[in-house]
């Protein structure tokens, strides 16, 4: 039994950690793939949708650094190949691979970003002729 209260004391301070973290990781514009669905699904408003665009670009920041830095990697690792003696993949492969893809996760998160940035703009008045 003691052991029991034992772990379900650990376990209930180790969620209010975690909620506490997540609450602080959105406060600061930074929103988790999770939090990003659900504003999608409940957006409505121009508010939440400057939310959602603040988010991606948040995300495209993110994926712009780490393929800046898989970049660097890539071009340490591409003077030490050897062709004849290699395996595939080669290290230079993963790091041109890993780049590419934080690249193309970048591209996406902007045109989101753009998306929601336009659902978020008031609607222009419509010219009568």
């Amino acid at each position: 039994m003691t052991r029991n209260l034992f772990v379900a004391c650990v376990l209930s301070i180790a969620c209010a950690g975690v909620v506490s973290a997540q609450e602080t990781y959105s406060s600061t514009g930074h929103h988790t793939q999770a939090q990003l669905k659900q504003l999608v699904r409940q957006a409505h408003t121009p508010e939440q949708y400057k939310a959602l665009a603040a988010g991606y670009e948040s995300q495209q920041k993110d994926f712009l650094q780490q393929a800046d830095e898989e970049k660097q990697e890539w071009a340490r690792r591409s003077q030490n190949v050897v062709a004849s003696a290699a395996k595939y993949p080669r290290p230079v492969d993963s790091a041109r691979y890993l780049y590419e893809y934080y690249m193309y996760k970048a591209s996406e998160a902007g045109k989101l970003s753009a998306k929601y940035s336009l659902l978020a703009a008031p609607a222009s008045p419509v010219k009568e002729q």
